[in-house]
This record gives C-alpha cells, structure tokens and sequence, in this order.
C-alpha cells in the first residue's frame, strides 16, 4: 500500500489525524512547516515543506519539495491551514497531486463557510471549491468548531475580571478525535465528494459553555452576554455555523474538559 499524505500533520487535528492512520497499519507522510519527529513510529515519515512556495521542488527550511513529498502517493488528507494563504497554499498542493497522479484528495472545512461572512470562512469555501475543480477525486468534510479552540477562546476571555460572550449565540462544539476517526474513515474509502456534515452532540448557548468552563477550572468570573454587531455575528446568531440535524459527535464538552483535567 502507498503511504498517505497529511497535511498540517503536527497540528490539533492533523496529529490525532495521523496516530489514527498508523494505528489503522497505514504508512504516513506528514508535510508541515516545522515537522516533528514520528513519535517513535517507523510508519510516520515528517518532511518540511512551505506549501505556500508550490512549484516543483521548492521547499521550506530546506525540506522536500511539494512535488517531492506527494511522489508515490494515492491518497492526501489536508489539515494545513493559514489564515492568510489556505487558498495558495491548496491550490499548489492540488496541483503537485495532479503531476502526481494522487487519487483522492480529502479536505476538512467548516460548518458554515458558505452562510457566515468571516474572511477566514470565505477562503475555506474557496479551497472547496478549488478542490472541486482539481480533476482529482475528492472528499469534503464540514465540522463544528473543536471543543479545543472553544477551550482556548474562554481561557483568553477569562483572563479578564469579567468574562464576555458574543451574546445570541450559540456553539456546537465537537471533539477532534471524532473529527479524526472521520476523516481516517473517509482516507481509506473512495472519493466521496461533499459527505455530510459532523457536529458535536450539543447545540448550547456560548455563555453556558463559559460557565461550564469556569466550574471546570474552577475559577470565578461574571459572564457576560454582548451582543456585538456587523454581519457575521448576525450569522452565527441566525445559527449559520450549526449543524443540529448532523450531531455526530459523542463526546461533550464537559466530558471534554474533564478528560483534559483528569
């Protein structure tokens, strides 16, 4: 069997990502900026490469090439993302797949790309799209936001005596282990374009969330609800970025926080 690719493979996701592939008896590659070691495993290959340079042989830090790490392989899972370069950096790896002649091109975005108008947002529906367009086949995954990023949201929103919340809205929060059971299920399958969207198992107000977090660790703040204006809280108070009929996941985020403080 050919390896697999994994893009952002040091990353929240794209580490669970990966442990999830070896376990499964399948070799990796893991392309980042700043590899890291294979955790001890012969399977996990780390090469560093910029994929934002594209082009064949252009690396980054010294690493591999773009062209260089796709060679001999059928299947990629891209989990690098950037806020300011997704769309490039996507669209010079399809590119190297396709000189390559990869077979099945899995992405992970967002829950709401195409309904919430946050720039971060707009470039994850342009990578789909891009992905669409790649000649390749493909898979698309849609998730919820990580019960990780909820949890460092609320510990920067703690740091202050009061603690604020975008008032009016709620999150749906899902477990990247989940997310990355998914996505390994999906590698080892067939292109299935745009599969249905994962959520986690509750959809809850963001100031319930925030003291459930504040029990957890147990500090003690005021939380308070602000409702903030422009058009993109006006979306995800309108529920753009929810999932509830796709509540796939299992996990909550108090059993969340719990594992982590365990």
């Amino acid at each position: 069997m050919r390896p697999i690719l994994v893009t952002g493979g040091t990353g929240t996701l794209g580490r669970v990502v990966v442990g999830g592939l070896v376990e499964a008896g399948r070799e990796v590659r893991v392309v980042s900026r700043q590899p890291r070691p294979g955790g001890g495993s012969a399977a996990v290959t780390s090469l560093a490469v910029d994929l934002r340079g594209g082009g064949a042989g252009s690396g980054g830090g010294g690493g591999a090439g773009v062209d260089a790490a796709v060679a001999g392989v059928d299947t990629i899972i891209h989990c690098a993302t950037s806020p300011r370069g997704d769309v490039e950096l996507s669209r010079h790896l399809a590119e190297a797949a396709r000189r390559a002649g990869v077979g099945h091109l899995v992405y992970i975005s967002i829950v709401g790309v195409d309904r919430v108008p946050l720039g971060y947002y707009r470039a994850k529906l342009a990578v789909e799209r891009l992905v669409e367009a790649s000649g390749l086949g493909w898979t698309i995954l849609r998730t919820t936001q990580f019960h990780d990023l909820v949890l460092r949201l609320f510990g920067l929103a703690a740091r202050l005596p009061v603690m604020l919340v975008p008032g009016g809205v709620s999150v749906q929060p899902v477990d990247v282990r989940e997310v990355a059971a998914r996505l390994v299920e999906l590698a080892l399958g067939p292109p299935a374009g745009r599969v249905p969207d994962m959520g986690g198992p509750q959809v809850r107000a963001a100031a319930d969330l925030a003291r459930a977090y504040l029990r957890a660790s147990g500090r003690r703040r005021l939380v308070l609800p602000v409702r903030l204006p422009g058009a993109t809280f006006a979306a995800y108070r309108a529920g753009g970025h929810l999932t509830p009929d796709h509540a796939a996941g299992r996990t909550t985020f108090e059993e969340f926080l719990e594992a982590r403080t365990a």
